[in-house]
Protein backbone atom coordinates (compact mmCIF):
# COMPACT_ATOMS: atom_id res chain seq x y z
CA UNK A 1 0.00 0.00 0.00
CA UNK A 2 1.44 3.63 -0.78
CA UNK A 3 2.16 6.13 1.78
CA UNK A 4 -0.90 8.47 -0.03
CA UNK A 5 -3.09 5.83 0.74
CA UNK A 6 -2.04 4.87 4.21
CA UNK A 7 -2.43 8.75 4.59
CA UNK A 8 -6.56 8.75 3.37
CA UNK A 9 -8.29 7.48 6.51
CA UNK A 10 -6.74 9.47 8.81
CA UNK A 11 -6.80 12.45 6.63
CA UNK A 12 -10.54 11.77 6.72
CA UNK A 13 -10.74 11.09 10.42
CA UNK A 14 -9.41 14.35 10.95
CA UNK A 15 -11.61 16.00 8.75
CA UNK A 16 -14.73 14.21 10.41
CA UNK A 17 -13.42 15.23 13.64
CA UNK A 18 -12.91 19.00 12.90
CA UNK A 19 -16.46 18.88 11.20
CA UNK A 20 -17.50 17.78 14.69
CA UNK A 21 -15.71 20.10 16.27
CA UNK A 22 -16.65 23.34 14.59
CA UNK A 23 -20.30 21.98 15.04
CA UNK A 24 -20.11 21.42 18.37
CA UNK A 25 -18.72 25.17 19.09
CA UNK A 26 -21.84 26.70 17.12
CA UNK A 27 -24.31 24.73 19.10
CA UNK A 28 -23.11 26.04 22.37
CA UNK A 29 -22.17 29.58 21.04
CA UNK A 30 -25.86 29.04 19.84
CA UNK A 31 -26.71 28.59 24.18
CA UNK A 32 -24.38 30.89 25.53
CA UNK A 33 -23.59 33.99 23.46
CA UNK A 34 -26.02 36.62 24.59
CA UNK A 35 -27.76 39.19 21.96
CA UNK A 36 -28.54 42.05 22.66
CA UNK A 37 -31.23 43.96 20.76
CA UNK A 38 -33.28 46.92 21.09
CA UNK A 39 -37.09 47.35 19.56
CA UNK A 40 -38.84 50.55 19.19
CA UNK A 41 -42.80 50.84 19.71
CA UNK A 42 -44.85 53.58 19.09
CA UNK A 43 -46.96 54.16 21.50
CA UNK A 44 -50.73 55.94 21.01
CA UNK A 45 -51.91 57.70 24.24
CA UNK A 46 -48.22 57.33 25.94
CA UNK A 47 -47.49 60.32 27.49
CA UNK A 48 -44.99 62.71 25.85
CA UNK A 49 -43.04 62.55 28.94
CA UNK A 50 -42.30 59.24 28.54
CA UNK A 51 -40.90 59.24 25.21
CA UNK A 52 -37.91 56.98 24.95
CA UNK A 53 -38.87 55.32 28.05
CA UNK A 54 -36.23 52.43 28.15
CA UNK A 55 -37.81 48.66 29.47
CA UNK A 56 -35.07 45.25 29.16
CA UNK A 57 -36.78 42.76 29.44
CA UNK A 58 -35.08 39.23 31.19
CA UNK A 59 -37.14 36.35 30.45
CA UNK A 60 -37.43 32.86 30.71
CA UNK A 61 -33.72 32.23 32.45
CA UNK A 62 -34.88 28.77 33.67
CA UNK A 63 -31.67 28.56 36.11
CA UNK A 64 -29.26 29.49 33.54
CA UNK A 65 -25.60 31.31 34.77
CA UNK A 66 -23.96 33.41 32.32
CA UNK A 67 -20.91 33.98 33.81
CA UNK A 68 -20.33 33.63 37.71
CA UNK A 69 -23.27 35.06 39.35
CA UNK A 70 -25.03 36.07 35.93
CA UNK A 71 -21.87 38.63 35.63
CA UNK A 72 -22.50 38.62 31.80
CA UNK A 73 -26.13 38.56 31.65
CA UNK A 74 -26.16 41.80 34.21
CA UNK A 75 -23.59 43.55 32.04
CA UNK A 76 -25.58 42.89 28.76
CA UNK A 77 -28.57 44.32 30.98
CA UNK A 78 -26.25 47.70 32.10
CA UNK A 79 -25.52 47.94 28.75
CA UNK A 80 -28.98 48.72 27.48
CA UNK A 81 -29.15 51.02 30.02
CA UNK A 82 -33.04 50.26 30.95
CA UNK A 83 -35.25 52.60 32.84
CA UNK A 84 -36.95 49.42 33.86
CA UNK A 85 -36.29 46.06 34.26
CA UNK A 86 -39.26 43.47 33.28
CA UNK A 87 -38.72 40.12 34.50
CA UNK A 88 -41.01 37.93 32.95
CA UNK A 89 -41.34 34.31 34.26
CA UNK A 90 -39.66 31.04 34.64
CA UNK A 91 -36.77 32.06 36.12
CA UNK A 92 -35.74 28.77 37.10
CA UNK A 93 -36.87 25.05 36.62
CA UNK A 94 -36.07 23.65 40.00
CA UNK A 95 -35.85 24.18 43.74
CA UNK A 96 -31.74 23.76 43.97
CA UNK A 97 -32.05 26.65 41.54
CA UNK A 98 -32.97 29.06 44.23
CA UNK A 99 -29.62 29.53 45.19
CA UNK A 100 -28.77 31.60 42.30
CA UNK A 101 -31.69 34.13 42.37
CA UNK A 102 -30.00 36.51 45.16
CA UNK A 103 -27.28 37.38 42.82
CA UNK A 104 -29.12 38.22 39.76
CA UNK A 105 -31.90 39.87 41.44
CA UNK A 106 -29.82 42.02 43.50
CA UNK A 107 -27.93 42.92 40.23
CA UNK A 108 -30.52 43.68 38.05
CA UNK A 109 -32.29 45.89 41.12
CA UNK A 110 -29.15 47.73 41.38
CA UNK A 111 -29.46 48.52 37.51
CA UNK A 112 -32.77 50.43 37.18
CA UNK A 113 -36.28 49.61 39.28
CA UNK A 114 -37.07 45.64 38.52
CA UNK A 115 -40.30 43.87 38.03
CA UNK A 116 -41.40 40.83 38.06
CA UNK A 117 -44.29 38.26 37.05
CA UNK A 118 -44.56 34.52 37.70
CA UNK A 119 -44.05 31.80 34.87
CA UNK A 120 -45.36 28.21 34.76
CA UNK A 121 -42.05 26.61 35.44
CA UNK A 122 -42.00 28.50 39.23
CA UNK A 123 -46.07 27.11 39.64
CA UNK A 124 -44.97 23.84 38.77
CA UNK A 125 -42.45 23.10 40.84
CA UNK A 126 -44.27 24.80 44.00
CA UNK A 127 -41.61 27.30 44.69
CA UNK A 128 -43.73 29.97 43.73
CA UNK A 129 -44.08 32.23 47.59
CA UNK A 130 -40.28 31.28 48.58
CA UNK A 131 -38.91 32.74 45.47
CA UNK A 132 -41.40 35.68 45.74
CA UNK A 133 -39.98 36.46 48.87
CA UNK A 134 -36.30 35.66 48.10
CA UNK A 135 -36.94 38.73 45.28
CA UNK A 136 -38.58 41.06 47.32
CA UNK A 137 -35.67 40.64 49.50
CA UNK A 138 -33.35 41.39 46.69
CA UNK A 139 -35.24 44.54 46.06
CA UNK A 140 -37.54 43.65 42.95
CA UNK A 141 -41.28 44.33 42.96
CA UNK A 142 -43.86 41.62 42.52
CA UNK A 143 -46.35 42.16 40.54
CA UNK A 144 -48.85 39.18 40.73
CA UNK A 145 -51.78 40.73 39.91
CA UNK A 146 -51.21 44.25 40.81
CA UNK A 147 -49.88 46.79 38.98
CA UNK A 148 -47.98 49.98 40.14
CA UNK A 149 -48.20 53.86 38.56
CA UNK A 150 -44.94 55.01 37.03
CA UNK A 151 -44.95 58.82 37.31
CA UNK A 152 -42.53 61.75 35.12
CA UNK A 153 -43.22 65.54 34.59
CA UNK A 154 -46.97 65.20 36.65
CA UNK A 155 -47.75 62.62 34.19
CA UNK A 156 -48.00 58.74 34.33
CA UNK A 157 -48.73 54.82 32.81
CA UNK A 158 -49.70 51.99 34.65
CA UNK A 159 -47.45 49.08 34.46
CA UNK A 160 -49.34 45.93 35.52
CA UNK A 161 -48.47 42.05 35.91
CA UNK A 162 -50.22 39.28 36.00
CA UNK A 163 -49.63 35.59 37.45
CA UNK A 164 -49.16 33.05 34.94
CA UNK A 165 -52.32 30.82 34.45
CA UNK A 166 -50.91 27.81 36.34
CA UNK A 167 -50.94 29.88 39.68
CA UNK A 168 -53.83 30.06 42.23
CA UNK A 169 -57.10 28.71 41.25
CA UNK A 170 -59.01 31.70 42.44
CA UNK A 171 -56.77 34.54 41.60
CA UNK A 172 -57.61 37.57 40.13
CA UNK A 173 -58.40 37.37 36.64
CA UNK A 174 -56.59 39.70 33.40
CA UNK A 175 -60.10 41.12 33.08
CA UNK A 176 -60.58 42.24 36.72
CA UNK A 177 -57.20 43.61 36.87
CA UNK A 178 -57.99 45.65 34.21
CA UNK A 179 -61.15 46.87 35.33
CA UNK A 180 -59.38 47.76 38.61
CA UNK A 181 -56.68 50.06 37.27
CA UNK A 182 -59.57 51.55 34.83
CA UNK A 183 -61.48 52.40 37.91
CA UNK A 184 -58.42 53.99 39.49
CA UNK A 185 -56.93 55.20 36.80
CA UNK A 186 -59.22 56.04 34.15
CA UNK A 187 -57.71 56.57 30.58
CA UNK A 188 -54.63 55.62 31.49
CA UNK A 189 -52.12 53.83 28.94
CA UNK A 190 -51.50 50.40 30.97
CA UNK A 191 -47.95 48.11 29.86
CA UNK A 192 -48.59 44.58 30.90
CA UNK A 193 -46.17 42.18 31.99
CA UNK A 194 -47.04 38.98 31.33
CA UNK A 195 -45.59 35.40 31.27
CA UNK A 196 -47.12 33.61 28.35
CA UNK A 197 -47.23 35.06 24.49
CA UNK A 198 -50.05 32.96 23.81
CA UNK A 199 -52.81 35.33 24.88
CA UNK A 200 -52.94 38.07 22.95
CA UNK A 201 -56.53 37.90 21.80
CA UNK A 202 -57.34 37.36 25.92
CA UNK A 203 -55.63 40.69 26.93
CA UNK A 204 -56.47 42.39 23.66
CA UNK A 205 -59.98 42.04 25.06
CA UNK A 206 -59.78 43.37 28.25
CA UNK A 207 -58.07 46.63 26.93
CA UNK A 208 -54.59 46.74 27.72
CA UNK A 209 -52.19 48.98 25.83
CA UNK A 210 -49.04 46.80 25.54
CA UNK A 211 -47.95 43.05 26.61
CA UNK A 212 -44.26 42.16 27.52
CA UNK A 213 -44.12 38.62 27.62
CA UNK A 214 -41.85 35.61 26.98
CA UNK A 215 -42.75 31.58 26.94
CA UNK A 216 -42.10 31.10 23.46
CA UNK A 217 -38.35 30.89 23.66
CA UNK A 218 -38.17 32.33 19.98
CA UNK A 219 -39.68 28.93 18.91
CA UNK A 220 -36.50 26.91 19.72
CA UNK A 221 -34.96 26.51 16.23
CA UNK A 222 -34.90 29.46 13.78
CA UNK A 223 -34.30 29.61 10.18
CA UNK A 224 -33.86 32.47 8.35
CA UNK A 225 -36.68 34.58 6.79
CA UNK A 226 -38.94 32.09 7.97
CA UNK A 227 -38.65 32.45 11.99
CA UNK A 228 -39.41 29.86 14.85
CA UNK A 229 -40.56 26.74 14.50
CA UNK A 230 -41.71 25.10 17.75
CA UNK A 231 -43.94 26.24 20.18
CA UNK A 232 -43.11 26.33 23.68
CA UNK A 233 -45.35 23.52 24.21
CA UNK A 234 -43.22 21.46 21.21
CA UNK A 235 -46.01 22.06 18.75
CA UNK A 236 -45.31 23.46 15.31
CA UNK A 237 -45.19 25.67 14.11
CA UNK A 238 -44.52 28.61 16.25
CA UNK A 239 -46.48 31.63 17.08
CA UNK A 240 -46.28 34.89 18.62
CA UNK A 241 -42.10 33.93 19.18
CA UNK A 242 -40.41 37.24 18.79
CA UNK A 243 -41.07 41.16 18.25
CA UNK A 244 -43.76 42.80 18.25
CA UNK A 245 -47.29 41.77 16.98
CA UNK A 246 -50.45 44.11 16.71
CA UNK A 247 -54.10 43.06 17.74
CA UNK A 248 -56.52 46.47 17.29
CA UNK A 249 -55.18 48.77 19.86
CA UNK A 250 -53.38 46.43 21.44
CA UNK A 251 -49.67 45.74 21.17
CA UNK A 252 -47.66 42.74 22.36
CA UNK A 253 -43.81 42.42 21.95
CA UNK A 254 -42.48 39.08 22.97
CA UNK A 255 -38.73 38.58 24.05
CA UNK A 256 -36.90 35.05 22.86
CA UNK A 257 -35.97 34.37 26.10
CA UNK A 258 -32.26 33.21 27.94
CA UNK A 259 -32.40 29.87 28.95
CA UNK A 260 -34.00 26.30 27.74
CA UNK A 261 -36.30 24.07 29.66
CA UNK A 262 -34.79 20.74 30.11
CA UNK A 263 -35.50 19.14 27.21
CA UNK A 264 -34.60 21.47 24.65
CA UNK A 265 -31.79 23.60 22.72
CA UNK A 266 -31.42 26.39 20.93
CA UNK A 267 -30.79 27.03 17.25
CA UNK A 268 -29.87 29.94 14.91
CA UNK A 269 -31.49 31.47 18.24
CA UNK A 270 -28.84 32.77 20.45
CA UNK A 271 -30.43 34.23 23.80
CA UNK A 272 -31.27 37.60 23.94
CA UNK A 273 -31.89 40.37 26.08
CA UNK A 274 -34.51 42.68 24.40
CA UNK A 275 -35.04 46.24 24.95
CA UNK A 276 -38.45 47.67 24.16
CA UNK A 277 -37.92 51.95 23.38
CA UNK A 278 -41.32 53.53 24.23
CA UNK A 279 -42.58 55.96 22.08
CA UNK A 280 -45.52 58.53 22.32
CA UNK A 281 -47.03 58.98 18.94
Amino acid sequence: MSRRRRRRPFRRLLTFLVIVVLIAGFVYSQQQLLQRQELTVTCQGLPEAFDGCRITLVADLHGKEFGEDNSRLLHAVRAARPDVIAVLGDMVDDPAQLEMIPAVSRGLAAIAPTYYVTGNHEWAVKIVPKLETVLEECGVTVLGNDYRVMERDGTAFVLAGVHDPLGYADQETPEELYREIAGQRPGAYVVLLAHRNTRLEQYASCGYDLILCGHGHGGLIRLPKVGGLVNADHSIPAEYEDGLYTLGDTQMVVSRGLGNDPYTFRLFNPPQVLTVVLRAA
